[in-house]
């Protein structure tokens, strides 16, 4: 693979990653309309690695006091948020490892992608046009946290967006853009890092390149500014824009598979 191939395949997963477009898909989409190979496990694990440290980045001082809070004061507001957190992360985990080797087959075809992407799209648009949106962080109880972490385990299928899913899950609760938004970039900490973790398992060092460095740096930087620019944008912004990227996105996916055919 190519540092050029590297470079635009971390962009699209430090970007994709946090907006709610899906990662997974777009990575795959690239590769289908541009006729790239697939660049291997390796370098797969070297884009969770630098969404991660993006993530971690932008949320380390906030993660260090609810990791405090989570172990010496557990009935406060951030030691319950640091617990709800690890419980949403479980049921995404369990059918993550469980459906592995789905996710690597039959749900990355192309069609599949774009029906998933419009799917998502149009509930995205009604969960933000239609819900509630009363209630902050500080509010979310062990019911958000359930809903929100048995909605993750949907994002297996590539087009569905782990943080589509969970931003959705969390406007249906009744959470504010901006609670679900945050809500779910924290959650994605350990979701993430439990893929890099388990993905390590099948390479060695040698698989370790200069293109891996370029992925994790571009999926890093491009990643951090995502997370920045969409909590930001949410203070006034919706998730329309968004949903109509989804549907646009999906109708040209349509019409590349037909004139593949």
């Amino acid at each position: 693979m190519s540092v050029f191939q590297a470079l635009v395949l971390g962009a699209v997963q430090g970007l994709a990653e946090f907006l709610p477009i899906s990662s997974s898909a777009h990575l795959i989409l690239v590769r289908f309309f541009f006729g790239w190979p697939d660049p291997g496990l390796a370098f797969d694990v070297a884009l969770h690695v630098g969404t991660l440290v993006g993530v971690l980045a932008y949320f380390w001082s906030e993660l260090t006091r609810l990791v405090v809070a989570g172990f010496t004061r557990p009935r406060s507001k951030e030691g319950r948020l640091f617990w709800y957190i690890l419980l949403a992360s479980v049921p995404g985990a369990l059918f993550g490892v469980t459906l592995e080797e789905y996710a690597q087959t039959i749900f990355r075809t192309p069609t599949l992608i774009a029906v998933t992407l419009a799917l998502m799209g149009v509930i995205l648009w009604s969960s933000d046009r239609f819900s509630r949106k009363k209630r902050g962080l500080e509010e979310i109880n062990v019911w958000d946290s359930l809903l929100v972490g048995f909605s993750q385990a949907l994002a297996i299928i590539p087009g569905v967006s782990r943080s589509g899913v969970t931003m959705t899950a969390g406007l249906l609760g009744g959470l504010t853009r901006e609670a679900a938004a945050h809500f779910s970039f924290l959650l994605s900490i350990p979701i993430i890092a439990g893929a890099a973790l388990w993905e390590l398992r099948h390479i060695s060092w040698q698989d370790i390149n200069f293109s891996f460095g370029v992925g994790v740096f571009t999926s890093a930087l491009l990643g951090f500014l995502a997370i920045k620019f969409l909590l930001k944008y949410l203070r006034r912004g919706s998730f329309a824009l968004f949903a109509w990227y989804r549907l646009l996105l999906a109708t040209a996916t349509f019409l590349m598979v037909l004139l593949k055919a």
